[in-house]
């Protein structure tokens, strides 16, 4: 199973990087941008009669106003509950009578909608989309009910969940600046205090065409369904939109370390995060080679972190390493680890160090490094035959700053990867002094 996420993860990230225009193409998709700014993508797909329509805003977490913390994901919930043509929490009940399913979800670069429906059902829900994108309805009443949804959530996930937690302090410890920093839910102090009007505020600010994009995926005609968009979101007025300019980060110049205890942990963990580029924010040169990196180092059973911790020294009963290029700013690379029964987190954190030193020293083998380039290109395999990863890969990339052509011309970048790129990705990431390392430890617990 970690794998197969594996390899979902790192073809999103690969997805997202800033390769040239090549002729090779993946998903073949139709686009066309509506003359109010909203961009369609239509990716055809006829193995079966269904369709996912997704509608994603270039508005998330990391755009939300400075002490309205959540306010992104908070409307995300709050767009259910209604228009003057569809009553308050009636969406996704018409779209589960239809039979289909639908859901949302919000990060800190976008805020997406979608629907899996028969494709004879597509007029409806995109219908109601449009309707949604311009005409929300929103009563006092629903604003508390739905904020007390928010705040439970944010229990039961984080304030409930001491790993959570200490990911959360991480977090805030590794940007100081950027509002990555912040918790995609919110901080809890924050949350209680969002009302109607910062919902309202928000979503006049961000929910128009012309910062949408619409993916649809599945057995349709492409030009059949660009007339659909023009028909529904076509008449929609354009809104301005602010430019996406966020706090930067300073640069890094000293280690950190989060200790958290907990007399909820009952198994030590070990966490570190590494400040690192992505295909639109600092070095970009080493996002697609850091990709590569990160399957080699911690990508699974067949990574050196695993095999030499797990497998050689039995110090950890888990071990690896995962990274994504596809946010609007800088990203994170990250190492995890856990200790086998009987070992220290200091003990362990000894023998990762002496690993990563090894393995930026010797580097790795051409057998290993195409092992991984030929993992990654096969993944682009498996995201043509699930009709809700192609969108998701879209929506991801384009919400990011990136093109499809981008998008499409992916495998040939990882093909033209060299070692030496590699590991001069690697080097340049792995430096302590912009690094963040967790310790999650229970509450007497001591990590030597």
């Amino acid at each position: 199973m970690f794998r197969i996420i594996a390899a979902f993860t790192i073809l999103l990230t690969v997805a997202a990087c800033y390769a040239p225009v090549a002729q090779a193409a993946l998903f073949h998709p139709k686009t066309r941008t509506l003359a109010n700014g909203m961009q369609v993508v239509v990716i055809e797909d006829h193995r079966a009669p269904v369709v996912a329509h997704m509608v994603w805003y270039k508005a998330g977490a990391a755009d939300e106003p400075a002490g309205k913390s959540g306010i992104a994901h908070f409307l995300e919930h709050l767009m259910f509950k209604g228009t003057p043509t569809v009553p308050s929490g009636q969406f996704s009940k018409i779209v589960a009578r239809n039979g289909g399913r639908d859901n949302a979800f919000t990060s800190y670069d976008y805020t997406g909608y979608f629907q899996n429906v028969a494709k004879d059902k597509l007029d409806l829900v995109m219908r109601m989309e449009a309707d949604r994108m311009v005409n929300l309805v929103l009563t006092v009443d629903d604003v508390k009910t739905e904020r007390d949804v928010v705040l439970e959530e944010r229990r039961s996930r984080t304030d409930n969940n001491p790993a959570a937690q200490l990911r959360e302090a991480m977090s805030a410890a590794q940007y100081m600046a950027h509002p990555y920093g912040i918790p995609v839910i919110g901080w809890k102090h924050e949350v209680e205090a969002l009302n109607h009007a910062d919902a309202l505020a928000f979503y006049k600010r961000y929910y128009a065409p012309n910062n949408a994009i619409l993916v649809v995926a599945g057995d349709v005609d492409p030009n059949a369904v660009i007339a659909m968009a023009e028909k529904h979101f076509g008449p929609l007025e354009r809104a301005d939109t602010p430019a996406r300019r966020r706090p930067q980060e300073p640069p890094q110049l000293a280690e950190r370390r989060v200790i958290f205890k907990d007399a909820r942990v009952s198994q030590a963990d070990w966490r570190r995060g590494y400040l690192a580029p992505t295909r639109s924010a600092g070095e970009s040169r080493h996002a697609v080679p850091l990709s590569l990196f990160a399957d080699l180092l911690g990508g699974g059973t067949t990574s050196l972190l695993y095999r030499e911790l797990v497998m050689k020294q039995k110090l950890a009963a888990n071990a690896g390493a995962y990274y994504s290029s596809t946010s609007l700013d800088q990203s994170r690379f990250m190492l995890y680890a856990t200790p086998s029964p009987g070992v220290s987190l200091a003990k362990l954190e000894v023998a990762i160090d002496a690993t990563l030193v090894a393995a930026l020293k010797d580097g790795f083998t051409a057998k290993a490094l195409e092992r991984s380039r030929t993992g990654l290109l096969a993944a682009a395999v498996y995201a043509r035959d699930n009709l809700f990863t192609s969108p998701r890969i879209f929506g991801d990339a384009l919400t990011s700053g990136l093109s499809v052509a981008r998008v499409e011309a992916w495998p040939d970048e990882v093909r033209a990867v060299s070692m030496e790129q590699v590991m001069a990705a690697g080097r340049a990431v792995l430096d302590m002094r912009r690094s963040v390392t967790g310790l999650l430890l229970p509450e007497n617990g001591e990590a030597k």
